[in-house]
């Protein structure tokens, strides 16, 4: 199987070794971040730095005149990434023979939301998220499709991954987060991810719902989680939360929400990408899920893009529902960590990839190799080789 790794700018400039060394994984692709979140990141080879603090959301490249005055707009980075940070590292892999795609975060940005407070998921307590822009409201959408258009068709890169390209809601790798000290499940969690920003509101009355009085159901059906009793699993313990009608109009919101959302970005991309440039969505195969990988309908999203980037570490079983639809040419891309400190297992990477193709993967992408370690490549580099 075609297998791609990611890798971020700062992983490859100014360290001359870092292009040949990820050629020499045996990856013929590399995945290569263009837009990113705030992060900091571990650089366990790089000859002048071990640690990268990413401070904002940022573009990774120069900006076009397309965002004069526009006030919601992308944001350069600062010193961990300067000017063209990405066509640098892009030129470089290139050069070592690799194939590269670009790697664009789109509704997960702090910044936006401290800049435009306006602009956040607000919850039915009130709070703002403002790592999570909420993707209903217009101008809002207009600056994702935007840069999901940019970010994505850079000067020679053959194909992009869109990620984040749907919900973001309360589940945050959020700096000193603090926030599991109650178990939410997944019914709590979709509960406290839902929004109630004027766009929100008005779309649920468009579904008959009354935005006042769902808030308070929500908070009523949460009260007695925070005094510990279990919310429910899956779809079911949310319409056993919020009443099945309730939960049903929400969804049928924020899956149209997405839906339009997605099929608007990818027309993007491909209006302004050469012919045969690859798109594919960080996807979830349940639409009501929050994150970076978007919760999807399988169905409409394999009409639209050209396939999907699925997590699959720890089990591959979120392949099953693509798979399923039988899409001819889809690419359906078994993303697996061989990071060992965040959970990965290189060691199993053959069995792990073997199980992601008996479930319909096609290809492999790899997370991550600017951060793994020297042992963790080596299992890596042993697994692409033995085939």
């Amino acid at each position: 199987m075609k297998t791609s790794a990611f890798v971020y700018p700062w992983d490859v400039n100014g360290d001359p070794e870092a292009a040949a060394r990820i050629a020499g994984l045996g990856v013929a692709q590399v995945t290569l971040a263009a837009a990113y979140h705030s992060t900091r990141a571990l650089t366990p080879r790089h000859p002048r730095h071990r640690v990268v603090t990413a401070g904002h959301a940022a573009v990774l490249y120069p900006v076009d005149a397309r965002w004069d005055g526009r006030p919601l707009r992308p944001h350069p980075a600062g010193d961990w990434a300067p000017g063209d940070a990405y066509g640098q590292a892009a030129e470089s892999l290139a050069g070592a023979g690799l194939d590269v795609h670009t790697w664009v975060v789109l509704a997960h940005n702090s910044r936006l939301g401290a800049e435009h407070p306006h602009t956040s998921v607000v919850n039915a307590y009130g709070d703002r998220y403002p790592w999570a822009p909420c993707i209903a409201q217009p101008a809002t959408r207009a600056y994702l499709v935007e840069l999901a258009a940019e970010a994505a068709a850079r000067p020679g890169a053959h194909g992009t991954e869109l990620e984040s390209l749907g919900w973001y809601g309360l589940a945050h790798l959020h700096a000193h987060d603090k926030i599991a000290g109650v178990g939410l499940g997944d019914a709590g969690q979709y509960l406290m991810s839902l929004c109630f920003c004027p766009d929100c509101r008005a779309g649920y009355g468009a579904r008959g719902l009354d935005p006042d009085e769902l808030a308070a159901a929500v908070r009523a059906a949460l009260e007695p989680v925070w005094r510990g009793a279990p919310s429910g699993g899956g779809w079911a313990g949310v319409g056993e939360l919020l009443g099945e009608a309730r939960a049903a109009g929400t969804r049928e919101w924020r899956d149209e929400t997405a839906r339009t959302l997605q099929t608007a970005a990818v027309a993007a991309v491909r209006a302004a990408a050469p012919r045969g440039f690859q798109v594919l969505l960080h996807a979830d195969p349940v639409s009501y899920h929050c994150g970076a990988n978007a919760g999807v309908d399988p169905e409409h999203i394999l009409s639209v893009a050209d396939g999907v980037v699925v997590p699959c570490t720890g089990g591959a079983e979120a392949l099953t529902p693509f798979a399923r639809q039988g899409r001819e040419g889809a690419v359906l891309a078994a993303n697996l960590t061989v990071v060992s400190g965040m959970g990965g297992s290189p060691g199993t990477l053959a069995e792990d990839a073997a199980r992601a193709r008996d479930l319909g993967a096609t290809e492999l992408r790899l997370y991550h190799a600017g951060l793994a370690s020297d042992d963790d490549l080596e299992s890596v580099r042993a697994a692409l080789r033995a085939g």
